[in-house]
């Protein structure tokens, strides 16, 4: 486990504990304190179902430690797919965290790559859906657009849409 996943575990843990936020740690790097990025938190299951994911396109705390505790809570407490996280689901739990880079609009789907690139997909109305990269099962452009325009109720045969691309770090 990196230290990216340590901090969302950390925020997690703390949380069942103190019923607050992990204040930030004084032993964090200082790319983590420097930097801002969208993070996503993803929680899966010993078995590699989803159990939680919640993220940021584009920053919103002051930095990414901060991003991370916040999107941990979020995945595990407030991911509206699923119930609240029980502690004694910690044990079997896998975080990872994808740190996003800016997302950069494209005008066909000939750019993207769903290994290389996530995908927003969004409409003038402002509804939106998001799929980050590299995911299990998800292996063609077509249906990486399609399940982003799901998540975000757009029916790309009638909405007019726009499409965003983005790379992530990923720590798993």
């Amino acid at each position: 486990m990196d230290r990216y996943q340590k901090l969302a575990q950390q925020s997690i843990e703390y949380y069942f504990r103190n019923k607050k936020a992990l204040p930030l740690p004084d032993d964090l790097s200082l790319e983590m304190l420097k930097n801002k990025a969208g993070v996503f938190v993803s929680l899966h299951k010993s078995d590699h179902s989803l159990r939680g994911c919640i993220g940021t396109l584009l920053p919103t705390k002051n930095n990414v430690a901060e991003e991370i505790i916040h999107n941990a809570l979020s995945a595990a407490f407030h991911d509206n797919r699923f119930y609240p996280l029980e502690e004694d689901e910690l044990k079997d739990l896998v975080i990872s965290v994808d740190v996003l880079s800016e997302p950069e609009p494209i005008n066909s789907p000939e750019k993207l790559d769903t290994k290389k690139y996530g995908v927003i997909v969004q409409t003038k109305d402002g509804r939106s859906g998001v799929l980050l990269p590299n995911l299990d099962g998800i292996d063609t452009v077509e249906k990486q657009i399609s399940i982003a325009c799901q998540k975000g109720r757009i029916d790309p045969g009638h909405d007019k849409i726009l499409l965003f691309r983005f790379t992530v770090e990923r720590h798993e």
